[in-house]
């Protein structure tokens, strides 16, 4: 269980995003490593990245702490109600259409935790941000685009795999994205 006095949570702003890709980077640079190679986690970053649609639509959260008299950002995650399932800005095949909440499923979108904050409970924290927001908004199902290791996270919070995307870096190595949805 997050402890929620300990962190607050608020949506993102433009003002935000170079703490958000501070954050990212670290991130990726450690927390993919029991998982992966050095060569992998570089071809995952091609498709990891800041989604500034994300942060125009409000749908994007910061958690922060209090480190040493200090406001900190310790983890960032959302959700979308654009049809695009992963990436940032740079990312090619984006679908920014809006998705119908009838028809279409939410999407969790771009989570990350700073690797000196792990293990409790930032993702989990995220998820319901994204998830009860989602479905305030009318949507039923969600969905997301997972890294190999996130996928314990989100099997641990009801999300199943669908399908299994692999994309080849430019070094050569693969990055594997596993499609999950749950109903909400």
């Amino acid at each position: 269980m997050t402890d929620t006095t300990r962190f607050r949570s608020r949506i993102a702003t433009e003002d935000d995003i170079p703490a958000i890709i501070e954050l990212m980077r670290a991130s990726i640079a450690v927390n993919m490593r029991a998982f992966l190679s050095e060569p992998e986690i570089k071809a995952a970053q091609e498709t990891m990245g800041v989604d500034r649609s994300l942060i125009a639509d409000r749908t994007y959260f910061v958690i922060e702490a209090d480190e040493g008299g200090e406001t900190v950002m310790v983890a960032c995650g959302g959700w979308g109600k654009r049809r695009t399932l992963y990436g940032g800005d740079h990312s090619p095949g984006r679908d920014d259409r809006l998705s119908d909440p009838a028809t279409d499923a939410a999407r969790i979108r771009a989570m990350y935790t700073h690797p000196d904050w792990i293990r409790l409970g930032l993702g989990t924290m995220l998820l319901e941000l994204g998830e009860g927001a989602a479905r305030d908004a009318g949507f039923r199902t969600i969905e997301l685009g997972s890294t190999v290791p996130g996928r314990p996270l989100y099997e641990a919070r009801g999300y199943e795999a669908f399908f299994t995307e692999h994309h080849t870096g430019a070094n050569g190595e693969r990055n594997t994205v596993i499609h999950m949805r749950k109903p909400l």
